[in-house]
This record gives C-alpha cells, sequence and structure tokens, in this order.
C-alpha cells in the first residue's frame, strides 16, 4: 500500500470497496478510482489507442489524458476519467484499451436541467474564486459559485497559509459566510463546461442526493468571472507516456487530498520552482526525491530546503527518455539512467483560458509564463488569479480582493526556462499521449506545410481527445514554433471549443429521453381511435390515426375502402389537430392582409377563405382556412406540423416589424377539438346531429360557418372540404369532443359512416390535386407553381413574399410545376421521391449525368380511379400536359402520362352534394 498516514482529506473511518479489471479494491470516502488504484500500487488496464502502448495515471483531475475507464456498474458510462470518478461502494470499472464502448443496457437515471438568473457567476472555488464571490456577496449582488471538484479550496494542499493561518482553515471561514449569505448559491462538483454571449453559462452537476445523477444548470449573469487556475503540463522527452511518467503538481495532489504517495523513488524533472514544493512534499512523506532542473541555477529558498531534507538538485540538465515495460523504472538524465518508480515532470503552467476563449477572448503569448493567457477585456467577463497568468498565491489574492483582500507570505521566485521538450528521438516522443501523437507527427505536418496550429492540430489529432489538449495543446504550439522558427506570438493557440470537459449524451437530453425525446400529443379522441384498433403515425409531434384496418386487411385495402365510403356515402376524420390561432385586435385584418397572398380583411363575418403563407423568398410555407369571427376577430387554421412556426412567424413580424399594429395573438390548438364529416350523405348526418341548423346549401353555403348549441354545448359548424365532396367541419371545445364525435357515429350508423384516417385523407386530396406543404412543397415552389394563382392578390400594395414573384427565377416558365402522373400500364405505384427522366428521340436514356425533370411528391392507389395516381414537380409541368415522361422503379423505366391536378371531378359538382 502507498497511503500515508497524516495526509488526504478522506473519511478514513469509512471504507468503500471497488472493482476494476475484475479486482477488488479498498478506498475511502474523498477518494476517486485513481487515487484507489495508486494507493494500492496498481493502475488501470488501459491502453493507448493507436498503438496499443500501456497507459497509466498521469494527472489527479480532468487534465488526465491516460487514465481513462469505463463504469460498468451501477451505471453504463464509457470513457471517463479516472482521477475524476469519485470511488463508492459496489463501482465497478474496468480500464479502456483504446476506445469504450456504448453499453447495451438502458440507463434509467434520472438527468435534469435548472435555469438560473445570477448578478455574477464565478467559476472556480479556489482563492481567487472565494474572493471574488465573497466581495461579490458583500455588495448584496445574487452569486452563483461553481467549481468542479467535490470540495472547494483549488489547488490549495493545506500547507499554505492565508491571513496567518492554515489556507484550508480560511477556505472553511469564506465559505461559511458563503453559506450563511442568502444572496450566494454555491455548487461544488459542478464544472462549467461552455460559456456563450451575453453571460450565459452551462455548467454540469454531478448530484449526490441519491435521486438525479447529474443537473445542467443553464445560468444567465449579469458578470462571469473566471477563476478556473492554471493547468501544469510536462515538457516531451522520450517514452513519457508510460505509466509512472505524473505531472508534479498531480503527485502533490494525490498525496494532500488523498494520502497516496505515488512513488517510493522519485525524479522531480522540472523548468520552473513550483515542481519544488512537490519534491519537498514527497521527501517528508517518506520518498527518496532527486531533482533535475533545467535552469541553470536552482532557487536559493527551495534549494536550502531540499538541502535540508537530502533532496540532490541537478541542474543545467533535463530527463530526456524513460526506462522500462509496463511501468517506469529508470529516467535518463543525460547518460545517466536514475533508478525511479516516479518520475514527475513539470514543464510550466498553461492558464485554463477556455471560457474566455468559448465567447472570442484573444489570447497572447506570455513569455514570462511561457504560455497563453487572457490579452483583452471583454464586456461583462473578468478573468481573475491563475486563470489570468498570475500563479504565486500572494499575488493572487492581492489582485482578486484589491485593497481588502486576504494575504498570503510572498515567496521568492526564479524566472522559469520555456522548455518544450528535451533532446531525444521524435518518433518517442510523444506531445498528446491520448491520441499518440509524436513530435515526429508534428514534423511530418510542418513538412507538408501545414504550418497553422489548427491545420496540424487536425493533421495530427493533438488536442481533439476528451482532455481537449488541456496538457499537450500549448506543447504542440511550442514544437510548431521550435520547427518553423516562428515567434510564439505569432502562432497562437489552436480555438477551444465547448464542452470544456466531456458531457454525456443523456446529462444534455435531460428528461427529453425515450417517449419524451419529443413530445407525444394526443388528441381527446385518442381513445376512441384505439378502441377502433387504428393505426397511428406521428405528425408534428400529434399521434393520428393513419387508417383503421379490419380483420386482413393491410393498409392499401383499409385505404382504399375507407376512401370509397368517403367518395360514396360519408366518413368521419379527427381534424383536431390542426393549428388554431385565435387573431383579435383593431389591425387583424391588416395583420392577415400582409401574412397571406390573398385578401382577408374584406372577408365578411361567417364566411371562409383559403389562404397561403409565403416566405420572404416568396416561396409557400403554409396554407390553412380563415375564418371571420367578428369585425375584429378572426380563427387562423394551419397544417398540423407548421403551427407552431406560423404563430412564431406571425409574433415576430409584430414584435420587430409591425409594432404599431394593434393585435393580439393566442394559440387555441389544444381548446378545439375539429371534426371532418365528407361524403354525400354528410349532410343528413350534420343535419340529424344539429336540428337547429339549416344546412341546405341556400341556407349554409360552401366556405361560411355557423354557431350552434348541441345540449347546451356551443357548437360551431363550417362548410369546407379538403376531400372535395360536401363536407363539414365541426368545432367544439376540446372538453366535450369525445361526447359530440360518439353522436355524429350514432347519427351516421344509418349511412354506413366509416372513420378514416389521414392516410385517405391524403389520397383523397391529391385526387382533387390539393397539395400538402411540405411534402409537395420543399421550400422551392410558389403559388404560381401549384397552380394557384388565383390565391395571389394583385390588388393589395405589399403581403410577404410579394416582391419575390417578381424575381426573373420565379417567373421562369421552366420552373417545376404540381401535376400529375398516370403511369401508362395502370398498376405501377410510383415510389415517391422518385425522379423523372425524358429519354432521348432514340426511346433512350441520356448520357450521364441524365438531367432530371422532377420528381414524385404523392403517389397513391385511387379507388375511385380503379387504379395509381401521383403528383409530382416537373419543370415546365402544365405546358407538357399530355405529355409521356419515365420514372426509375426498381430498375425499370416506367412510362407516365402528365396530367392536370385534378383527377375527380373536375366541374366541383360534388362539392355541394
Amino acid at each position: 500500500m502507498s497511503r500515508v498516514d497524516g495526509y488526504g482529506r478522506i473519511d478514513r473511518t469509512r471504507t468503500v470497496t471497488i472493482t476494476v479489471d475484475g479486482v477488488a479494491y479498498t478506498g475511502h470516502p474523498g477518494d476517486t478510482v485513481a487515487s484507489v488504484l495508486l494507493a494500492h500500487d496498481a493502475r488501470p488496464a488501459t491502453t493507448s489507442v493507436k498503438l496499443g502502448r500501456p497507459r497509466g495515471i498521469t494527472g489527479s483531475w480532468t487534465e488526465e489524458p491516460t487514465g481513462l475507464i469505463q463504469v460498468e456498474e451501477p451505471f453504463p458510462e464509457p470513457m471517463l476519467q479516472a482521477t475524476t470518478v469519485e470511488a463508492v461502494d459496489g463501482l465497478v470499472v474496468r480500464g479502456v484499451n483504446g476506445q469504450g464502448r456504448l453499453s447495451q443496457v438502458a440507463d434509467h437515471a434520472r438527468y435534469d436541467r435548472r435555469h438560473r438568473h445570477t448578478d455574477v457567476v464565478v467559476v472556480g472555488a479556489g482563492p481567487a474564486g472565494l474572493v471574488a464571490a465573497r466581495d461579490a456577496a458583500r455588495r448584496g449582488e445574487d452569486v452563483v459559485l461553481l467549481d468542479d471538484r467535490p470540495a472547494p479550496g483549488g489547488s490549495l494542499t493545506g500547507t499554505e497559509v492565508i491571513d496567518g493561518r492554515p489556507a484550508l482553515a480560511w477556505v472553511d471561514d469564506v465559505v461559511a459566510a458563503l453559506a450563511a449569505s442568502p444572496t450566494v448559491t454555491h455548487l461544488q462538483r459542478t464544472t462549467a463546461f461552455g460559456h456563450h454571449d451575453d453571460g450565459f453559462v452551462l455548467a454540469l452537476e454531478r448530484c449526490t442526493d441519491g435521486r438525479t445523477r447529474q443537473r445542467v444548470h443553464r445560468v444567465r449573469a449579469a458578470r462571469v468571472v473566471i477563476a478556473a487556475g492554471a493547468i501544469e503540463r510536462p515538457y516531451v522527452i522520450e517514452d513519457g507516456d508510460r505509466p509512472g511518467v505524473v505531472l508534479a503538481s498531480a503527485a502533490r495532489d494525490l498525496l494532500h487530498r488523498h494520502g497516496v504517495l505515488a512513488g517510493r523513488e522519485v525524479v522531480v524533472a522540472t523548468t520552473n520552482d513550483s515542481a519544488y514544493a512537490a519534491a519537498v512534499d514527497l521527501r517528508d512523506a517518506g520518498a527518496a526525491v532527486r531533482v533535475v532542473d533545467a535552469r541553470d541555477e536552482a532557487p536559493a529558498a527551495w534549494a536550502r530546503r531540499c538541502a535540508e531534507r537530502s533532496i540532490g538538485i541537478t541542474t543545467g540538465a533535463t530527463v530526456r527518455g524513460t526506462r522500462g515495460e509496463e511501468h517506469v523504472t529508470a529516467a535518463v538524465v543525460g547518460d545517466e539512467e536514475v533508478p525511479c518508480d516516479l518520475l514527475l515532470l513539470s514543464g510550466g503552467w498553461t492558464p485554463t483560458a477556455h471560457l474566455f476563449s468559448h465567447v472570442g477572448g484573444r489570447l497572447a503569448y506570455d513569455a514570462g509564463i511561457g504560455a497563453y493567457r487572457p490579452a483583452e477585456r471583454l464586456d461583462g467577463v473578468e478573468v481573475v488569479g491563475a486563470a489570468n497568468g498570475t500563479l504565486a498565491l500572494a499575488d493572487v489574492l492581492r489582485e482578486a480582493g484589491g485593497p481588502d483582500a486576504p494575504t498570503a507570505p510572498a515567496e521568492e521566485a526564479a524566472p522559469p526556462r520555456v522548455l518544450w521538450r528535451a533532446e531525444g528521438d521524435p518518433a518517442r516522443q510523444f506531445v498528446d499521449a491520448a491520441r499518440d501523437a509524436t513530435v515526429a507527427d508534428v514534423a511530418r505536418a510542418v513538412a507538408a506545410g501545414m504550418t497553422h496550429p489548427e491545420h496540424v492540430k487536425r493533421y495530427t489529432t493533438i488536442g481533439t481527445a476528451h482532455d481537449q489538449g488541456k496538457t499537450s495543446g500549448v506543447l504542440a504550439v511550442g514544437i510548431i514554433a521550435e520547427l518553423t522558427g516562428r515567434p510564439l506570438a505569432e502562432l497562437g493557440p489552436t480555438t477551444f471549443r465547448p464542452p470544456y470537459t466531456p458531457v454525456a449524451f443523456a446529462a444534455l437530453a435531460g428528461r427529453e429521453r425515450g417517449d419524451l425525446f419529443d413530445p407525444v400529443r394526443t388528441t381527446p379522441l385518442h381513445g376512441w381511435h384505439v378502441a377502433a384498433g387504428a393505426e397511428f403515425e406521428a405528425v408534428g409531434q400529434w399521434q393520428r390515426a393513419r387508417y383503421y384496418p379490419r380483420a386482413g386487411e393491410d393498409m392499401t385495402a383499409a385505404v382504399l375502402r375507407e376512401c370509397a365510403a368517403v367518395r360514396g356515402g360519408v366518413g368521419i376524420m379527427d381534424a383536431s389537430t390542426l393549428g388554431c390561432i385565435d387573431v383579435r385586435g383593431p389591425d387583424a385584418g391588416e395583420l392577415l392582409d400582409r401574412l397571406y397572398t390573398n385578401m382577408m380583411s374584406s372577408l365578411k363575418v361567417g364566411r371562409v377563405r383559403y389562404g397561403v403563407v409565403c416566405g420572404n423568398d416568396g416561396m409557400v410555407r403554409d396554407d390553412g382556412t380563415v375564418l371571420r369571427l367578428a369585425d375584429d376577430r378572426f380563427l387562423v387554421t394551419t397544417t398540423t406540423g407548421n403551427a407552431a412556426a406560423v404563430l412564431d412567424a406571425m409574433e415576430e413580424w409584430l414584435q420587430t416589424e409591425w409594432t404599431d399594429l394593434r393585435v393580439r395573438l393566442t394559440s387555441v390548438t389544444d381548446h378545439w377539438s375539429i371534426m371532418a364529416v365528407a361524403g354525400p350523405r354528410s349532410r343528413d348526418v350534420v343535419g340529424a346531429v344539429f336540428g337547429d341548423l339549416d344546412v341546405s346549401n341556400d341556407a349554409f353555403g360552401f366556405m361560411t360557418w355557423r354557431d350552434t348549441v348541441l345540449d347546451g354545448t356551443p357548437v360551431r359548424v363550417a362548410r369546407i372540404s379538403f376531400s372535395g365532396e360536401l363536407a363539414y367541419e365541426v368545432h367544439v371545445s376540446a372538453w366535450h369532443a369525445p361526447a359530440v364525435w360518439d353522436r355524429l357515429v350514432a347519427a351516421g350508423e344509418r349511412y354506413g359512416i366509416t372513420p378514416y384516417g389521414t392516410e385517405t385523407m391524403h389520397v383523397l386530396r391529391a385526387e382533387k390535386g390539393y397539395p400538402i406543404i411540405g411534402q409537395d412543397t420543399d421550400g422551392t415552389v410558389t403559388p404560381h407553381d401549384l397552380g394557384m394563382s388565383w390565391a395571389v392578390s394583385t390588388k393589395k400594395p405589399d403581403f410577404v413574399g410579394k416582391r419575390s414573384f417578381a424575381r426573373p427565377a420565379n417567373r421562369d416558365p421552366a420552373r417545376k410545376q404540381l401535376v400529375s402522373l398516370l403511369p401508362d400500364d395502370a398498376a405501377t405505384l410510383l415510389p415517391e421521391g422518385s425522379q423523372i427522366v425524358e429519354l432521348r428521340a432514340d426511346g433512350r436514356l441520356p448520357a450521364p449525368p441524365v438531367p432530371m425533370l422532377g420528381h414524385v411528391t404523392s403517389s397513391y392507389r385511387s379507388a375511385e380511379l380503379g387504379r395509381p395516381f401521383a403528383l409530382a414537380l416537373v419543370k415546365g409541368g402544365r405546358d407538357r400536359v399530355g405529355e409521356t415522361v419515365h420514372v426509375p422503379v426498381a430498375g425499370e423505366l416506367v412510362p407516365a402520362r402528365i396530367g392536370p391536378t385534378v383527377l375527380v371531378d373536375p366541374e366541383g359538382a360534388r362539392r355541394d352534394g
């Protein structure tokens, strides 16, 4: 065991057991998988992704590039860092050999989200972050403090002194003061993984309440304080990827946080002062230590401390490589092989500036620290402490707190040496151990002309693994600078993009998984459809009855039967999913005139008008009907799938362009149920149910509506047809829909009333040439292309999309136009989406690439026609009526004749019964 008494903040009074690669290990609350393994002188059975080289533990937190594990129990999750997974009783993990695997077991854990608004969000609960949060709270500001570690304090080990007291005691006092403040929300185990414009911070909390596994916090703040610290990086040596090569700060953190001595014979290779603290602390914990300092002279204060502890120091030298098989056995210093079981590397510190970069903050190279740091001020963003390049604790506290700052003893510091790599074989010098990327790979990229760090990153994959190049990114830029002779100030780091650390897709999805991924909406009549044996389809989140099969019927047979029933008798359909928008106000008519291609303000109360909505480009976006309910009130219906989009567009125009219009918009889709009763006997059914309503043509004309009452319930009935048959729409409050539906069905039994679904509706409307927006249109179709020039007003001064109709491209007679297609064999069902081609005069296909005339948009079998038919968009289609084109189907060219869009009752005689 490598557990050291008297060290660590773990709870040694309790024991937990975890299983790693089939072996049980004991640890304590406060441990991670990495610290448990190192306490037992073990490591996960991991190998690298490309070369299969053994991998061990390199860091102590999210900077870890190598120690990857897969959690098997109590929850399945791949590709996690052993340094960040807390040890809990019953945890089962295994080492990842190159890559993880997705679990085959469903994860039923709860993932949640929370939205927060605050004056200031502070990222990082180290000394700088604690001071920033404390001072903001003292000013009475609302504060959200986020920190990714289980406990606050950042990189403080407890050996430091703040305000004359042990540093961790100072941390406890500040945290207690924050907890007592009603304006502070303090979240540990919470990683800010994304920073976006206008103070929007995304953070992932690893919950410990037993109910929720992870929670995404969406924080909107007036001010963002980034106090995320800095990350130590190594310098590159031969075979520096071997297990037993660890960052100096990580070994120190393991000792003071977990009580783990990561090695007994230790070589510390450094270019700066910070690694001396690790050397001293590990020596005090019982290890034999030797320091190899790349600088010509060791810092005097640290040299004295090392001398007091018999720590040997070699200056002006570097460790250039390692020896060993599965683990380090020696460090190569010059020509000497120094025995060791732990090699600590410290090549300097890189400010954690990812969150600053996420919002476009510019970084500049600072030769004093050998790294890139924030180089400008951004409105609403402040970077403090080591994240801003201030590394000494005394300076961090002074800069973070101003004149009221806590104090820490100032340490003498010697300038660091900027060193990116030691001498050695570039093919064995690993820059990014997570990607098996070497100095030789960087040199190969540069030789190929890729001298920009972004290009090298993509060529070598350096910085693209789970750690996002936390330890390798700046190393790669430094090596590029050496190889090209360009200054680091000219190169700059690669772009940091969210997420800062890996985030599970389950956390991003939250509760919207499985059936909740896309909300499932059902109409008030859904239960009736289920009982009637309906097959359903999802349409704009709604579950709609597609068809009602009887015993032995497939969809084709059921739809043909339903179509015949509507054309020959009477059918009933649940149309409650149509979007309904209540438009009211003195300027309601003016708004609709500007949105629709035809006039709506001239519509009389009690009348209905069909309308088309276009985008700015003149292309059809939606269609539907408009009922005028009063002088200042209309009911607009939309297609099922576009209801929200149409309302959103209306609101956008009102709120951003036409702010002078006095109009209020309300979605009433869920308030109304709509039942379509269609067919030659529909008048009989509606007249029987609503006895006080005169349903004759003279009294109740097409495209009009009437209000009536059924057993005290208000009902609105409209003469609207989407089938071409005599038809009525019955509108009633959703609460009363089942009762009204039952009355209609009962009244229709003597006429053989048949429920029909969306598939039958599509056939009926296609026989009449009525388009479905989004099926017969694709965002490039104008009303004129659909043969709806009659629906485009030539009198209105303007409406959305009007100017686009004058563009030459929109007036081109060769534009694709909606037509019908009748296969010559009267038997082939043309697949929707099929391309339409024209043969040469000799009856053969043109040479590739074969020019396409258009494509099939809708295709059905028709009971009325006794054959299949289709609708299609064809170039210059209306001028080609009567011509024969060909459609490739199953390797054969099927001839089909172009016809007009209306194939059933072109005179419209059936509309009035």
